[in-house]
């Protein structure tokens, strides 16, 4: 949200309210003309002002609550039957943690990425409170669930702690809010997400996290056509 969108319309407030207090006090010398005439004016530019600013709280809102930031990038590179190799590259934050690439063996026909959510109510977020996210696991998963059932499985753990970024003292919005929330009703829910999508040899996709959990777009052609209408069901 660009602070013009408020600026703006505190501005043209301004002068209105001072338009109208200069119309008042014309009024108040008995110059009755100039004294309407700078009512009206302050009034329509206090008007103008209000309209700007409930459209920019209305546009504020629209984008806080579809914001979204990556979490994830997932390559996939095929082995042999059902069987993949993905590399997961996490984005980093500073200095302090920087990106992390790893590489994990996965069985089956998709691969899936799980993650404790944290996802606040929308008056907060509308505030600027985003939703908070802590990577599980990545696991393969099988169309089939018969050999979901029987077939080998795979899964790796993803969670960082505190203490691999380096950053013992830092504050964890996830466990503050976790501690707190009896005092501040902000948080909607505490829940586990998880996206899966098709795996390929060559598909590449994004995770990222919304305001509302974990979603996955195909980030080329060979993910887009694995993915293209859905999947077929194998018997």
């Amino acid at each position: 949200m660009v602070w013009w969108w408020w600026i703006v319309p505190a501005v043209v407030g301004l002068i209105g309210l001072v338009l109208l207090f200069r119309g008042l006090g014309a009024l108040f010398r008995g110059k009755l003309v100039s004294g309407l005439l700078g009512g009206v004016s302050g009034a329509g530019f206090m008007a103008v002002a209000a309209i700007a600013a409930l459209l920019a709280l209305d546009i504020q809102t629209y984008s806080r609550l579809v914001y979204e930031r990556p979490v994830a990038t997932i390559t996939t590179r095929q082995l042999g039957p059902q069987y993949y190799e993905a590399t997961v590259i996490q984005p980093g934050n500073g200095e302090n943690m920087p990106a992390a690439t790893n590489l994990y063996p996965l069985h089956g026909d998709e691969w899936r990425i799980e993650a404790q959510v944290l996802k606040w109510k929308p008056w907060a977020n509308v505030l600027g409170l985003n939703t908070q996210y802590r990577l599980d696991r990545l696991s393969g998963r099988y169309q089939s669930i018969q050999q979901e059932i029987n077939a080998e499985r795979s899964v790796h753990p993803l969670s960082m702690t505190e203490a691999d970024n380096g950053l013992p003292w830092k504050i964890s919005t996830w466990d503050t809010a976790r501690k707190y929330r009896k005092y501040v009703d902000a948080v909607d829910t505490l829940y586990g997400g998880a996206a899966y999508m098709p795996m390929a040899d060559g598909a590449r996709y994004d995770v990222w996290i919304t305001q509302s959990g974990l979603i996955a777009r195909p980030a080329n052609d060979v993910a887009r056509n694995a993915s293209a209408g859905g999947w077929v069901s194998v018997d």
